[in-house]
């Protein structure tokens, strides 16, 4: 079913069940995604993302639906590094009853939380991803993944990729380059998004990280169309 209106949730402000101001959301979510900040929130309000009532003085109320919205949003961005085109597409998807497949995956998938932020201890990554403590030493070694107390999603999906192209005779010390790369890529991506972190406005910071997002995306689909045309001419 499509989502209400803005208009016609605000009209209902006054006798629904108890919506959330921005504070309150932060509260809620903040747990979860220690960096949202209200500039974000009024970001996605502002690319459409989510529509929350207004009173009569214009301030914003979020309903529970608004907040699960949010965290799918939010999840889709942390978990998956979607930006938000794609979000905005699968959402709507979703609003029209249909069942969307998240890119990157091969069939319908509808995300709740996905992932709650989860942390390791060493030895608990080592479990997740089925890797051995030496691979782990050479990755770290390699500045694939940095040394830590406590590891996230982020150092578990390297790893699992890791051990994959291990099995394949490809050890991290092979992959050295890929730092390099990387570090390039951040540098271009940090020049991109200059003009829009110098704007003074509440919302800058937001855009910058979903165009940082989108930047992101848009080299690593240069790099993997390059890569399938090397692979396309070794096996005609």
């Amino acid at each position: 079913m499509a989502r209400e209106s803005s208009q016609a949730r605000g009209s209902a402000v006054a006798r629904g069940p108890a919506l959330l101001s921005i504070g309150q959301v932060l509260a809620q979510l903040t747990p979860e995604f220690p960096d949202l900040a209200p500039s974000k929130l009024r970001f996605l309000e502002e690319q459409g993302l989510v529509t929350p009532a207004r009173t009569a003085s214009g301030y914003r109320k979020f309903c529970a639906e608004d907040v699960e919205r949010l965290r799918t949003i939010l999840t889709l961005q942390r978990e998956h590094y979607l930006p938000l085109k794609v979000i905005r597409s699968y959402l709507a998807d979703q609003d029209a009853g249909r069942a969307p497949i998240l890119p990157g995956t091969t069939g319908p998938s509808r995300p709740t939380i996905l992932s709650t932020g989860r942390r390791f201890s060493r030895d608990e990554l080592l479990n997740e991803a089925d890797a051995s403590p030496a691979l782990l030493q050479e990755a770290i070694a390699a500045s694939l993944i940095a040394p830590a107390e406590v590891y996230g999603d982020d150092q578990l999906t390297v790893l699992k990729a890791l051990v994959e192209l291990h099995r394949s005779g490809i050890e991290p010390r092979h992959l050295r380059g890929l730092r390099a790369s990387a570090e390039r890529d951040i540098g271009l991506i940090e020049t991109a998004l200059a003009p829009v972190l110098r704007r003074a406005d509440a919302s800058a910071r937001a855009r910058a990280g979903e165009l940082g997002r989108e930047l992101a995306d848009d080299l690593e689909t240069v790099r993997s169309g390059i890569v399938r045309a090397a692979l396309a001419r070794l096996a005609p």
